[in-house]
């Protein structure tokens, strides 16, 4: 009477709250959840995996991780009885269940948002890269920039793994281009952390020198000056269909359930029209 819980990083607050409320809602049904932290790597993963096979978890709730895919592993623990479901980013392929931000339109909505503004320079911090940093939002982001009427110049162009200090280095090498982004926009909670950092060091001020926009409504974001434009996702109401979409395969249920969430843009003065 156990499930799993793989998150991408334990210390970022956003599988934080995921974790604490998916625990809560296994606990309301008698049963015990075990947690691991990948790093987002799928290699860690394959470890955690192994351990969890040997616990005989009834289902898991896994974040899956970069790198080479474990959709072997988890087909085999699927065969043995667990249940698996995928949340927040899903391995090319899968054919477990899912659950997900609506990751496309919130980063058309953010695009929108910001070109409105008046801002064409804009830069994503991350770029899409089949390996490093494979998700949604960044491939998404693009897309959303050519809808808008606007193009990605090359040396906005760079790939990054998902860390603050990672972040940081990007931030720090757009802002001192010749024609340096006049937004930003962050894939993460956790890459704005190193953005903002980047940012007060140089001494540029936010809007008035950059216009900064992230996803994951952290507690930090609204504590400083100004306070941060967010698009907020609905972590709890995420986990609990998580949990209810495990449970009902645990019971029997075998049908494939992809379930998208939609996000919600905060504004809140970090983001302003481009200085002349």
């Amino acid at each position: 009477k156990t499930v799993g819980l793989i998150v991408g990083s334990i210390v970022e607050p956003f599988f934080a709250q995921l974790t604490r409320t998916i625990g809560k809602e296994v606990r309301k049904r008698g049963y015990t959840l075990l947690v691991a932290d990948s790093e987002y790597d799928s290699q860690n993963e394959l470890e955690q995996l192994k351990e969890f096979s040997g616990n005989r978890v009834g289902g898991l709730i896994i974040r899956s991780g970069y790198g080479k895919s474990n959709l072997d592993y988890l087909k085999r623990l699927q065969e043995r009885g667990t249940t698996i479901l995928e949340i927040d980013y899903f391995y090319p392929d899968s054919p477990f269940s899912h659950v997900m931000l609506d990751n496309e339109a919130c980063v058309r909505e953010g695009i929108t948002y910001l070109a409105a503004l008046g801002h064409e320079r804009i830069a994503a911090l991350g770029t899409y890269h089949e390996t490093i940093l494979p998700d949604e939002r960044s491939k998404a982001f693009p897309e959303a920039m050519k809808r808008a009427g606007l193009n990605v110049p090359d040396a906005y162009a760079r790939v990054i793994a998902p860390t603050p200090d990672d972040a940081y280095t990007l931030t720090q090498t757009l802002m001192n281009l010749e024609q340096a982004p006049t937004a930003l926009f962050a894939m993460t909670g956790n890459i704005a952390i190193g953005a903002f950092r980047a940012l007060r060091e140089m001494g540029l001020k936010v809007p008035q020198d950059v216009s900064l926009l992230n996803f994951d409504n952290y507690p930090w974001t609204s504590l400083v000056d100004p306070p941060i434009d967010v698009i907020e996702q609905p972590v709890d109401e995420m986990a609990r269909a998580a949990v209810k979409l495990v449970f009902e395969g645990i019971k029997g249920d075998k049908a494939v359930t992809r379930q998208r969430f939609g996000g919600k843009l905060i504004k809140r003065g970090s983001c302003a029209a481009p200085a002349a």
